[in-house]
């Protein structure tokens, strides 16, 4: 078991790591290149990054159709170290988006980047990157602390996601993968939201 010590600094050699990942593959690049405005979110964005090697990306433009998504999506995907990707036509949702999925190979490891191509100007645009913003203006140290070494104690194999560590941390006070299990159960049984601190 890893000390506080250890886990602040894995965590921030991850996070190095991933930012060297990002710059490497382009991925972002395509996008805007491609004329789209290109923010990083989640966990990265947050310095919460930890034993995951996932990568969240929100991408912007006007008038989006599958067909225009598809095209950008295909230049990554002549890059050789895209072994897969996977796409989720969400543009007749309130959520105006296409939600892509691209599996990177790094030297022996594979990274998944999530990018969200969204409607310029739509309910969601700008909505992660606030909540991240929110959630490193409100997290206290200990917190901070606590969500990371939470990630790490968390088995292989269980989906929980970020934001349920960040509210349950930081809104409820939970401090023990015990209590964030339970949290997790109950808090599912809710209709979906998105939170913000």
């Amino acid at each position: 078991m890893m000390n506080q010590k250890e886990i602040n600094e894995l965590a921030s050699a991850n996070r190095i790591k991933a930012m060297s990942v990002l710059k490497e593959s382009g991925i972002a690049d395509v996008w805007s290149e491609a004329g789209c405005r290109v923010n990083l979110v989640g966990s990265l964005r947050m310095g919460l990054l930890a034993s995951r090697r996932d990568i969240d990306l929100h991408v912007y433009s006007t008038g989006i159709t599958a067909k225009s998504s598809f095209a950008i999506a295909s230049r990554i995907a002549e890059n050789p170290n895209v072994t897969e990707n996977k796409c989720i036509n969400g543009l007749h949702t309130d959520e105006h988006c296409m939600a892509w999925h691209f599996f990177y190979r790094h030297e022996d490891e594979i990274w998944q980047f999530d990018v969200i191509h969204i409607e310029e100007g739509s309910a969601y645009d700008g909505y992660f990157e606030r909540m991240a913003d929110r959630i490193v203006e409100v997290m206290s140290d200990e917190q901070r602390d606590t969500i990371l070494r939470l990630k790490f104690e968390t088995p292989s194999g269980y989906d929980y996601h970020g934001v349920e560590y960040y509210e349950a941390v930081i809104a409820d006070g939970v401090d023990s993968l015990s209590g964030l299990s339970k949290w997790i159960e109950e808090h599912r049984k809710k209709p979906i939201y998105y939170w913000i601190p």
